[in-house]
């Protein structure tokens, strides 16, 4: 009815503008009629009567064509509806006795496929309408008014964008047509409001959420979160401060604000080193890409908390997925994995490009190596991390020719513990022969403080002697008490069978029954057969119970390793919160029995070390047995720390500064396997008297000498009065008293 009544209105309209029309053609030729019949007559009248009778004559086929325009726009406007409301009302008819969907409904399915499919259509719909908007408006102006229809278009253009310039139209045709044109403006550009809006928030969330790509090179990229991950961070920060800071990009499955505000509070020093969150999957090649994986110098993958066969099962794939980047990758893979039993496969997979760091295995040797020599930990702590001393690789050309014993005292700023021979395709030897002599190509292996803080220098003069002692003393079978169960306990009885003497003991404490406990060693690889060293004494108990504890000879054991259980090592806090239990436990039922300490002084399982050394000092609470805490979250240590009740392990942060170490050089990691392994050499703590005499003064070069005789390196020491051990000493040539309660930490053969 309101179609039919506008069309009425229209008509009428266009009735009366024809009458009025003819009006004024008659009125026209009167006028010309008139003007011919007058003698004298001007020929500029006359020649605009001709011009003005003839426009006027040809005004009513330009009248038809306006017609015809506002019929054509009416018609474009309208019959898109009626058509498909007819095809509508026709498939409604046809599937009235079937299951065939309405057409409405497939062309709306049809127009989201369009605009999901195409990433710039919805802004070419936005042009389309806005065209047609502006072409269809122009005809129906065209239409009602008299001007042309290029200023019909313009016109309507200017009602589009601005909706208050239809003010000015006169005449009911013209302002409804005007008043329609600048309401579907307004609807074009609330559309066009709304889709730039959407853009710009969609970049934003973009950014936000850590999905745009990373335009970086030589940066270190590191896979996955973990708690870890903050030591990781901190050390790589120290490593490149000498460089003026560099790029870490990181990226998890997390949220990229989560992942930022996380790094915040772990307040450290980033020493101008910018730390770049992304979100993504280390499976995906396309999230890979995001990161400029091909352009990284090394890429670090974290072990994921939980399952050990599951976390090592997705570096595995991690692995594949980065093996199978097409522009190939520039730098190194290393890869933390918790089963030494995977090593194998991640390398198979990987090749030369990957480095492998087993977390759980290094920290169970690391267990192992400072419970048999207390105040190593620190050492190792001072090792490992950037802070202070570390491995260092490098070639001098200027020491080729010379023997290992003259390189050795050739840096006043570093230690030389080692050799990388070209000769033999790049391997590494620690502690090498004296007479082995320096060929082209060799590099030299130095602990020092920074790669660019060292350089050989002309040889000191020294003063050669002998060590009063060729020999150490015969090894004393020990007592060993392990608290807890962990995954890898067959590796680590193995590792201590190798290092005690013959006859010691491994008691083993824990709530796993002792049939369970012979059926995972044997299925973890354990031979019973080959143990030469050591017996198995089999405990059941809750490490966590006194009771349990008192029943054990707590006050006979030289060394207590209080390791994170299985069943809880998945949970950091809760882990942590179990071994500190039992070390105050045991500490409390020690205390308690001191006096029955006393009067077995001559027991067969004696300690190896002097009494009132620095080791001795080290036990804890006078003569109590050394105690080892294995920890995993770093808030932990500190409670250690201030009460002084265990030489603790931290494990995390250790497993973080080994993966630093690697991530930087990859050379570095061939060092470590050895000093972790159960053969070759190791970190040593010796007693001063080893090598000089009473009252016998020495420098530090002359004291590296003496070792050399022994065939050990010497790489630093701990004086009697002080807390820490001092790695790579800065004054070696300055001649001081040694006291016999002094200490040397070396590098020597495994005993």
């Amino acid at each position: 009815a309101i179609l039919l009544c506008f069309a009425s209105l229209l008509h009428r309209n266009f009735s009366l503008h024809d009458q009025v029309h003819h009006l004024r053609g008659q009125l026209g030729a009167a006028t010309a009629k008139l003007q011919s019949c007058i003698v004298v007559m001007d020929s500029s009248l006359d020649m605009s009567s001709v011009f003005s009778y003839q426009s006027n004559d040809e005004f009513v086929p330009s009248r038809s064509l306006k017609n015809f325009s506002l019929l054509l726009s009416l018609s474009a406007l309208y019959a898109p509806i009626i058509i498909l409301k007819y095809i509508d009302l026709l498939s409604r008819l046809r599937r009235s006795g079937g299951s065939e969907v309405a057409f409405n409904k497939r062309l709306a399915y049809r127009v989201d496929i369009f605009l999901s499919l195409h990433p710039y259509a919805k802004p070419l719909v936005l042009l389309v309408g806005t065209m047609l908007l502006i072409g269809l408006g122009g005809l129906a102006l065209y239409g009602v008014t008299d001007d042309s229809l290029s200023d019909c278009l313009w016109l309507s253009w200017t009602f589009v964008a601005d909706a208050g310039n239809h003010a000015n139209a006169v005449g009911f045709g013209p302002k409804l047509v005007s008043v329609s044109i600048s309401i579907g403006g307004m609807l074009v550009f609330a559309m066009m409001l709304g889709l730039v809006t959407d853009s710009i928030s969609e970049k934003f969330d973009s950014l936000r959420k850590g999905r745009s790509e990373v335009i970086e090179q030589s940066h270190t990229l590191i896979l996955g979160w973990s708690d870890k991950l903050g030591s990781l961070l901190n050390q790589i920060c120290i490593a490149n401060e000498s460089l003026g800071g560099g790029t870490i990009v990181v990226m998890a499955e997390r949220d990229k604000e989560e992942m930022e505000a996380d790094i915040a509070k772990m307040e450290f020093d980033m020493k101008g080193t910018a730390v770049i969150c992304r979100s993504g999957s280390p499976l995906i090649l396309a999230d890979l890409k995001k990161v400029s994986v091909s352009k990284a110098r090394a890429i670090v993958v974290l072990a994921e908390e939980g399952n050990a066969d599951q976390s090592d099962a997705r570096a595995l794939r991690i692995v594949l997925s980065l093996t199978g980047v097409k522009e190939g990758l520039r730098g190194h893979i290393v890869v933390e994995l918790s089963d030494l039993d995977n090593e194998v496969l991640v390398k198979l997979v990987g090749g030369d490009l990957v480095e492998t760091v087993v977390a759980h295995d290094v920290i169970g040797r690391l267990m192992i190596q400072c419970a048999r020599q207390p105040g190593l930990a620190q050492i190792w702590e001072d090792i490992l991390g950037f802070e202070n001393c570390e491995f260092y690789i490098k070639r001098w050309p200027q020491l080729v020719g010379m023997q290992f014993e003259d390189v050795l005292i050739s840096f006043p700023d570093a230690v030389p513990c080692g050799i990388k021979m070209a000769s033999y395709g790049g391997k590494i030897i620690l502690n090498p022969d004296d007479c082995y002599v320096l060929q082209e190509g060799d590099e030299v292996i130095v602990i020092a403080e920074d790669d660019d803080t060292y350089t050989p220098s002309p040889l000191p003069k020294v003063r050669r002697g002998y060590p009063p002692k060729d020999f150490v003393g015969p090894k004393s079978p020990e007592r060993i008490l392990f608290c807890g169960w962990r995954r890898d306990m067959e590796d680590m009885i193995m590792v201590l069978d190798a290092f005690l003497a013959p006859g010691s003991e491994l008691w083993m404490f824990n709530d796993v029954p002792e049939i369970d406990r012979e059926r995972k060693l044997i299925e973890g690889g354990l031979d019973f057969s080959r143990l030469e060293n050591i017996t198995l004494v089999h405990r059941d108990g809750n490490a966590v119970i006194r009771r349990h504890l008192e029943s054990l000879p707590l006050e006979s054991f030289d060394s207590i390793l209080i390791l994170a259980d299985e069943s809880v090592e998945d949970s950091a806090i809760q882990a942590d919160s179990r071994s500190l239990a039992t070390l105050l436990l045991i500490r409390d039922i020690q205390a308690k029995r001191l006096p029955y300490k006393e009067a077995i002084g001559s027991d067969g399982f004696r300690r190896s070390l002097s009494e009132g050394s620095w080791m001795g000092e080290m036990q804890q609470a006078s003569d109590k047995s050394v105690i080892i805490s294995e920890i995993l979250d770093p808030r932990t240590k500190n409670l250690l720390y201030m009460s002084k009740i265990s030489d603790y392990v931290l494990s995390n942060e250790l497993v973080s500064m080994a993966l630093a170490m690697v991530a930087e050089d990859r050379q570095i990691n061939y060092v470590l396997e050895e000093l972790f392994a159960e053969q070759g050499n190791e970190l040593q703590i010796r007693q001063s008297d080893l090598y000089l005499r009473e009252d016998e003064e020495l420098n530090f070069f002359e004291v590296m000498l003496r070792a050399r005789q022994r065939k050990e390196v010497v790489i630093g020491y701990r004086l009697e009065d002080a807390e820490r051990a001092i790695i790579n000493p800065p004054d070696k040539v300055s001649r001081r008293r040694w006291s016999p309660k002094d200490v040397f930490v070396a590098i020597a053969e495994k005993e």
